[in-house]
């Protein structure tokens, strides 16, 4: 960096000169004493001078967007790299891109690319006024490249940072899988997408993209719900030991070394939450239960819970202070959690389910989306199997349209 090397002549510049009118006072004596206020507040002066511009420096440094660039991993540890970042792009003439956003800082954290992705998913009708003088293939094109243009304008703001961006726009969907096949399809890390903006209706029961996501996404999935910028974030860790919403053993250490991963490369820190239940199902006993028992199986039940919250964090340097052990469901502990700890991102790990079984137990991860205000990074277990088909699907055509619009997503 040039300041450093700024810096670095400063501090040499002061150093020399403290040197010389050591050695000249030695040497000539009281002939030199005469320059002895002049050159002493020279020196002073050289080394206030460099710790000024290094306080400045860094406080230059911390009012930055993007941090730099994250390379490498702490010794005994391993942490997920992110070299390649798909952002799904909705809304193309959004005056907020908080997905955007939020994939920039990351790829200039991790030195990492970008391709915004667009998925035009509506229907084309195929006998629209004026269809006569032009053929469907014309107007598929048209759009493509309307949507590519506004794309590349995105990615031209982003290149401005040293930032490599591609762009693409497709016909396909639904367009939850679209994203994914995308994903799959040119080997990103991590897909970014922009939350829903309000609280889900029947979820189980209708095709959300970023719920769809949740459940279908092999890949870890970032969703944007806060417009706010990173800076220096706390990542949130939300881990279940006790496993008892039947996830993996391996997924806890694959949410903490996500999230050790995001906090380092962010600038930020890493916290982490375990809620579990005060009287565990099961605990008490059917001839009946009172006070006493009660208190009993509470203290057993946080004990356990503490062993095991203590046991998976074992290695993961985060501090007493930044462990939030609550009694409470998980929705409420973690989104209780991610208040108290002001988290920009809540790291966290989701089972999917489908069919009935969704619509009468639902989905915890599906249901802490609605309760957290902050970015949620979903995770699946390493064994977990993509049912998202491989080829694209094309455009959407129709044979008659009530409307005289023609939309894309």
């Amino acid at each position: 960096m040039p300041w450093r090397v700024f810096l670095f002549f400063y501090f040499t510049g002061s150093a020399a000169s403290t040197i010389s009118y050591i050695l000249l006072g030695y040497f000539f004596g009281r002939k030199w004493q005469r320059f002895e206020a002049l050159l002493g507040s020279l020196a002073i002066y050289l080394i206030l001078a460099a710790i000024a511009l290094m306080v400045v420096g860094v406080m230059f440094r911390r009012l930055l967007i993007c941090p730099r660039p994250f390379v490498g991993n702490p010794r005994g540890t391993t942490m997920p790299a992110i070299r390649r970042i798909l952002v799904a792009v909705r809304a193309l003439d959004a005056k907020s891109l908080p997905a955007v956003l939020k994939a920039a800082q990351i790829a200039r954290a991790c030195a990492a690319q970008i391709e915004l992705y667009h998925g035009l998913d509506r229907p084309v009708y195929a006998d629209l006024d004026g269809l006569e003088e032009r053929s469907l293939l014309e107007l598929e094109r048209e759009l493509k490249q309307r949507a590519v243009r506004r794309l590349e304008d995105i990615a031209d703001r982003l290149r401005q940072h040293s930032i490599k961006v591609s762009v693409c726009a497709d016909w396909d969907f639904p367009a939850h899988e679209a994203i994914v096949r995308r994903a799959l399809s040119i080997e990103a890390d991590l897909i970014v997408a922009a939350g829903h903006a309000t609280r889900h209706r029947w979820p189980s029961l209708m095709r959300l993209t970023d719920w769809e996501l949740v459940r279908l996404s092999p890949l870890p999935l970032l969703l944007a719900k806060n417009p706010r910028p990173y800076r220096h974030p706390v990542v949130l860790a939300a881990v279940d030991p006790t496993h008892a919403f039947a996830k993996p053993l391996q997924l806890d250490q694959q949410i903490l070394q996500m999230g050790r991963a995001v906090s380092l490369a962010l600038r930020g820190s890493l916290h982490a939450v375990h809620a579990y239940a005060r009287v565990p199902s099961g605990s008490v006993p059917e001839a009946g239960f009172t006070p006493a028992l009660i208190k009993r199986i509470e203290k057993d039940a946080e004990r356990a819970a503490s062993r095991g919250f203590d046991r998976v964090l074992r290695s993961s340097r985060i501090t007493r202070a930044h462990r939030y052990l609550i009694a409470r469901d998980p929705v409420n502990g973690i989104a209780e959690a991610a208040r108290r700890s002001r988290s920009a991102i809540v790291v966290m790990g989701a089972v999917s389910r489908s069919g009935f079984k969704r619509l009468l137990i639902g989905n915890t991860a599906e249901r802490i989306l609605d309760e957290l205000r902050c970015d949620v990074l979903v995770l699946k277990p390493r064994k977990f199997r993509n049912r998202v088909p491989s080829a694209a699907r094309g455009p959407r055509l129709m044979g008659s349209m009530s409307t005289d619009s023609v939309g894309f997503y």
